[in-house]
């Protein structure tokens, strides 16, 4: 503990290797969270079609962040400990499955990879500090939400609205902005998408992005302050234009097909952590 407080390079180190293992957590979040909320809507719609008294009679099969363990899609063989270490059991079993041979996404490794970048380059950035553990639990959080969305078009309630009151119980300590200002953020950046939503919905009849847009925003806005939030929505629709265009241009998605904002906005949220105060700066004095 000594060493982390004064040795910085320990600090990068130790920060990053708990990222790997942090990143194969969320590994689990991205892919379990969107399968449990479906669950347990298709058993709640279930328990309305047939009535309360039938609900003792649905079939329940246990399904969380810890059962059942982790198991090869194909052949079921479930994951050992040895399997399952960040990266490395990746590397050495060659992407595959020890039994089956099946292949294995690199986005796992990758997640884990990107998880412990994002991690050490906090904690270079921030030192050993109340703002490094902040910036560690708002990150991871994004990480999950930015891939979850990508994946499914979801941003879960059970990230977002912990994420908002989080920024905001932080900020009562003044860690990243003020309180007011953090209360001020969560309001703006609800309300702001919000109105985007309905000023696109009565125009066009269709809506334009989800609630879960409203709700992240708020939380970028409780953690990062409403100053900026000017700067984040300018980084999102930027990258979002981007990032979209190219893959129009690759032929992988097409005009009509929608799009997630939530990994844009994640993106955003990530980029005014480390740099928002520069980005402000320029914004507002251009």
């Amino acid at each position: 503990m000594f060493e982390i407080l004064t040795n910085p390079s320990y600090l990068i180190v130790c920060t990053a290797l708990l990222g790997l293992f942090v990143g194969s957590f969320l590994n689990v979040v991205i892919h379990r969270l969107p399968i449990m909320i479906e669950n347990s809507f298709r058993q709640e719609c279930s328990v309305l079609q047939e009535g309360e008294s039938i609900q003792s009679t649905i079939p329940f099969t246990t399904y969380n962040l810890a059962i059942p363990r982790s198991a090869c899609p194909t052949c079921e063989h479930q994951i050992t400990a040895l399997e399952n270490i960040p990266v490395v059991s990746w590397l050495l079993l060659r992407g595959k499955c020890s039994q089956c041979k099946a292949p294995i996404s690199k986005r796992y490794p990758l997640v884990e990879l990107a998880t412990a970048l994002v991690s050490g380059g906090l904690a270079w950035h921030f030192g050993f500090s109340l703002q490094l553990f902040g910036a560690l639990l708002f990150s991871w959080a994004l990480i999950s939400l930015i891939l979850i969305d990508a994946d499914t078009y979801l941003l879960p309630d059970a990230i977002t609205l912990p994420l908002l009151w989080l920024g905001v119980l932080f900020n009562t300590q003044g860690i990243f902005t003020d309180l007011t200002s953090s209360v001020y953020g969560a309001i703006a950046g609800y309300l702001s998408l919000w109105s985007i939503y309905w000023a696109f919905k009565l125009a066009t009849g269709k809506e334009g992005m989800g609630y879960g847009d409203f709700k992240l925003l708020a939380a970028l806005g409780a953690w990062l302050g409403v100053s900026m939030l000017p700067a984040i929505i300018l980084l999102s629709s930027f990258s979002g234009a981007v990032i979209g265009i190219i893959m129009i241009a690759g032929a992988k998605r097409g005009w009509n097909k929608p799009m997630p904002f939530g990994p844009y906005l994640g993106i955003a949220g990530l980029l005014a952590l480390i740099w928002g105060k520069d980005i402000t700066q320029m914004l507002y004095g251009f």
